[in-house]
């Protein structure tokens, strides 16, 4: 499999993301009732559901948790890649929101902090899961006018997915329950 396919992919997904971080950043300063009710939605579906006395089990629920919405952006190039597309957006909406919420009340380096040592394994993981959404939508369309193999393809990319992407969440887990919380410590 050539990378350039793979690199194209990892461009447009990165530029979604960021793109629509921005328009939640944007949208909740202008609008912070909506940051406050992605916030609230937020701290009741994930957070709440995320143990954060014990680090361990923390992780493993972050793993999860992580896992499941990579699977889905990856999978969701099944749908031709709108569930894939809509997950992207979603996240990258919620975070901007938050990160716009929290910034109101904590410092830069507070809100790097948070982000930053789990993200840079996390967001890749993500981006890289959506770019092989994509790349699944492509080969479906591929395969509906008669060039490529779908299921071919998508060996290939599930291979990519448990070698990439995988290792990525489990230490973005890791890092997110065992080390994050000790910087966010320091600074605050």
């Amino acid at each position: 499999m050539s990378n350039a396919p793979l690199t194209n992919a990892i461009i447009i997904t990165l530029l979604l993301f960021f793109s629509c971080l921005t328009v939640g950043w944007v949208g909740s300063a202008q609008n912070p009732q909506i940051g406050q009710d992605l916030l609230q939605l937020f701290e009741k579906e994930v957070a709440g559901e995320i143990d954060s006395q014990n680090p361990f089990d923390m992780a493993v629920k972050l793993f999860v948790n992580n896992l499941q919405a990579c699977f889905l952006l990856f999978l969701g190039g099944a749908s031709f890649g709108i569930l894939t597309i809509f997950i992207m957006s979603l996240n990258g909406i919620v975070i901007g929101a938050i990160m716009e919420i929290i910034s109101k009340d904590h410092s830069a380096l507070f809100v790097a902090a948070a982000l930053v040592p789990h993200g840079i394994f996390e967001i890749p993981a993500f981006i890289i899961a959506g770019a092989l959404g994509i790349l699944l939508a492509q080969s479906l369309i591929a395969e509906w006018y008669g060039s490529g193999d779908t299921a071919v393809a998508a060996h290939a990319y599930a291979k990519l997915f448990l070698a990439t992407v995988l290792p990525l969440v489990i230490v973005a887990a890791l890092v997110e329950a065992f080390i994050t919380p000790v910087v966010i410590h320091l600074v605050a």
